[in-house]
């Protein structure tokens, strides 16, 4: 198939564009470059790709392609509460909009990436995707809209199919660490010590970015009848863990670290547990890596390729980096390019 990825120099779409190109693929990427340089290690392969702002997205820009693998968004909860429009403008109009130029340009397949963030606070009973959603941050609010207008324009031409995924974790060349096991483990390397923030009780799905792009080949190639509108939770439940045993998980993986819980934020509202078992059985599809084996693969690439405390706080972190483009002159408050980076 050809395939459009959206997102493709992002940490998920630099993970993912491989993954989809070794099974036969012919995948394209579209990026505006926002972390494109923010790589950790040896620099990815990228393929060949379209440099647009998903906000100025053509049909053009769509013609020819059999599927869009919808991953591009701003993806951090402090961010889309500091920047709550520009969220709702990228999340949310931008990817409503790329759908009906997709579907106008008489692209097929639409995959796209939700989150299981949408269950918000659900306690501490296992959600399915049919559980009420009750989304407490504009990021997942963005989703709840976008998965639910998508669906609205749904047809025998045009088949949506939404990806609830786990929050990831794992290495990427192009490296995320706000993010909870990818930032608990860097914070250990680069000082001994696994800090939790909040009381530690919250529990969280985790999925490791390779079987998020294992999940998304998986949909790609299926029977349409078997995904068509439909949603899917993405991840295992073996990696359904609150955030103490993740933080315990990265002290026994990461030599000489310890475990300090503050406390200092107090109890985090987002907690939920997730049942995987609908995509499993539709389609088959296991989540293959453990938060030990995550936690141990980000160990040895932070020290082999040398992560520093700099990087780690500053190109590594999606609000810090955002501000940087910004101050430097870069990036307006749209989060658009005013002049490309070096």
């Amino acid at each position: 198939m050809k395939v459009l990825v959206t997102g493709h120099q992002g940490y998920l779409g630099t993970v993912m564009v491989p993954v989809l190109q070794s099974a036969g693929h012919e995948v394209t990427g579209l990026d505006s470059g926002l972390f494109a340089q923010c790589v950790l290690g040896p620099a990815p392969q990228d393929p060949p790709s379209l440099r647009v702002d998903l906000r100025d997205v053509s049909v053009e820009h769509l013609a020819g392609f059999d599927a869009v693998v919808h991953l591009a968004a701003l993806s951090n909860d402090p961010l889309g509460a500091l920047a709550p429009q520009i969220t709702y403008d990228i999340n949310h109009h931008a990817s409503i909009r790329l759908a009906r130029l997709a579907k106008e340009a008489g692209v097929r397949r639409f995959l796209y990436a939700s989150t299981c963030s949408v269950y918000g606070a659900a306690g501490d009973d296992a959600v399915t995707e049919d559980t009420a959603l009750r989304p407490l941050t504009p990021y997942a609010e963005s989703k709840v809209r976008v998965e639910d207008d998508v669906a609205a324009i749904a047809d025998d031409s045009f088949s949506p199919v939404f990806l609830r995924n786990a929050t990831a974790f794992g290495f990427s060349p192009r490296l995320r660490a706000d993010i909870v096991v990818n930032n608990l483990v860097g914070h250990a390397v680069l000082t001994g010590e696994v800090r939790v923030l909040s009381d530690g009780t919250p529990w969280r799905p985790l999925v490791h970015a390779k079987d998020i792009a294992a999940a998304f080949l998986v949909a790609l190639e299926a029977p349409i009848g078997k995904i068509h509108c439909a949603a899917f939770n993405v991840g295992t439940e073996m990696n359904n863990l609150t955030v103490a045993d993740i933080a315990q998980i990265v002290v026994g993986v990461v030599p000489a670290s310890h475990l300090a819980i503050t406390g200092e934020t107090g109890a985090d509202p987002r907690s939920y547990r997730v049942d995987f078992s609908k995509y499993r059985d539709a389609l088959g599809f296991e989540a293959a890596w453990s938060v030990r084996d995550g936690a141990a693969e980000l160990y040895e690439a932070y020290v082999s390729y040398g992560l520093t405390r700099h990087d780690f706080a500053k190109t590594f972190t999606r609000l810090t980096h955002l501000e940087a483009l910004h101050s430097s002159g870069l990036l307006d408050k749209s989060m658009r390019w005013v002049r490309a980076a070096a």
